[in-house]
């Protein structure tokens, strides 16, 4: 069922009266809040106006907790309460931003709104289309032109990999950092959907790196309006590694601290849950755990329901019983947790799908970053900075044996230690100074394009 679609009229008049532009951070699941949030304090440190719009799909204490934890939470101006599918949210979202414009067209016309949305979460698709349906407008997304990659597979023999044989691991980690690379937009779904859905909404494409660049502009996006200006999760970072914290991650987990060489596994996407590969990973991390390596799982929402269709939850809490090396979580609430941990010197590894965990161990050097994919949208974490390299789940001897010989090797961990860092400084600051110095342009007509003035091209609800 929905929740209500809430304007806090308060907020909005305080930060939008007599403003001639404002950007409306918008930020949906948990990336969004602390890779969003740098950009709400760089604004209100230049003196921009900004607010958030919220779509509140990520709303309990658990998975909402970033707004709270990056202080970002007063800044929500409008909060659409979506809930359900992928089809519910779109449909509500478009139907919630036409009422929310309606509303700015009402209380603010004078103030020209450019949302800012992030990344490849499902907002980043549908918040542009609805913006663009309802006012004729475009938006800026920040962290655009994320474009799944993979490794050519025919250089590796395909079913020693899957046997785990160690020739094989050693040409496919070759093959990883010195072959060629191509496109491979498959998956994950619907992320690789949603990323390029809102770059065809998008005014403005904020590039983390130069590969994302490149495919924007083969793609047809005018270069200059793709600007490359680094990833605003260093921001974040930056600011948890200067908070004072109120309690440790090793208070909330004290094994964590007992023992080290943790590999920490954290696994999600919707292509990781079909079961092949699914039992393929968690095979791969029975073993560790009955070899002695020290292992934290780390349960989401969508982990326990695979676990549980998959009957494999009961053997990893038996695991959990009897082997004191095996640490079975829930999702960690707080992020300065995560950074905390992954920055102590007791994590070894961390395995994973998530695409942000790829660009932050980038940024973290203690930690060495193996992704459960076959595919990666940031692949220049691999290829350009040696600081990931992709593990795909095809059989659990593989994902053993794999995570093995990254434990063990100690050159291999110390050349993805000191992997360059990719992600850049101060970047929503960058942000906010483009979006600032652009801030008359929220659509771009061809005949504009073509150096031709027609007069106005904005306000025309006629259309």
């Amino acid at each position: 069922m929905s929740a209500e679609y809430t304007v806090y009229e308060d907020r909005l008049d305080a930060r939008l009266d007599g403003a001639n532009f404002a950007i409306a951070v918008v930020t949906a699941t948990k990336p969004d809040f602390y890779k969003q949030a740098p950009v709400v304090t760089a604004a209100d440190d230049m003196g921009v106006p900004s607010f958030i719009l919220h779509t509140g799909q990520h709303y309990d204490d658990l998975l909402g907790y970033g707004l709270a934890e990056y202080g970002v939470e007063d800044r929500v101006g409008v909060d659409l309460g979506v809930r359900g599918g992928l089809s519910q949210k779109t449909a509500e979202v478009t139907e919630r931003v036409d009422a929310f414009t309606d509303y700015l067209d009402e209380h603010h016309p004078e103030t020209t709104v450019v949302p800012l949305v992030h990344g490849d979460t499902h907002a980043a698709a549908t918040v542009p289309q609805a913006w663009a349906f309802a006012t004729g407008e475009q938006v800026a997304h920040n962290e655009a032109g994320l474009r799944g990659m993979a490794p050519d597979y025919d250089a590796v023999d395909r079913d020693a990999l899957a046997l785990g044989d160690a020739d094989a691991i050693d040409a496919f980690v070759d093959a990883q950092w010195r072959d060629d690379w191509h496109v491979d937009r498959s998956e994950p779904f619907p992320e690789q959907y949603d990323t390029f859905v809102g770059s065809a909404a998008s005014l403005y494409h904020f590039a983390p790196v130069e590969l994302n660049r490149e495919h924007l502009v083969r793609e047809g996006y005018p270069e200059e309006r793709v600007p490359v200006v680094g990833n605003s999760v260093v921001d974040a970072i930056d600011a948890k590694r200067a908070a004072e914290l109120d309690e440790s991650v090793f208070d909330v987990y004290p094994t964590l601290e007992e023992r080290d060489d943790w590999i920490r596994v954290d696994v999600h996407r919707r292509a990781n849950l079909l079961p092949g590969r699914f039992c393929a990973i968690v095979e791969g991390v029975i073993a560790l755990v009955e070899d002695g390596f020290n292992v934290n799982f780390v349960e989401l929402t969508a982990t326990r329901n695979a676990l549980e269709a998959t009957g494999l939850r009961d053997r990893l809490l038996e695991l959990d019983e009897r082997h004191e090396n095996f640490l079975f979580t829930g999702l960690w609430k707080k992020h300065a947790h995560v950074y905390e941990f992954l920055e102590s010197g007791q994590c070894l590894a961390e395995f994973t799908d998530s695409g942000s965990m790829q660009e932050e161990l980038n940024h973290i050097e203690e930690t060495v970053c193996l992704t459960a994919r076959f595919n990666t949208d940031r692949p220049e974490t691999v290829f350009d900075a040696n600081t990931n390299l992709l593990v795909p789940p095809v059989s659990g001897e593989f994902v053993a044996t794999m995570l093995r010989r990254v434990h063990d090797d100690d050159a291999l961990r110390g050349r993805m230690r000191d992997g360059p860092a990719l992600y850049g400084e101060d970047v929503g600051e960058r942000l906010v100074s483009f979006m600032d110095e652009h801030r008359d342009d929220p659509v771009e007509w061809s005949h504009e394009r073509a150096g031709f003035d027609l007069g106005e091209t904005t306000g025309m609800d006629y259309l």
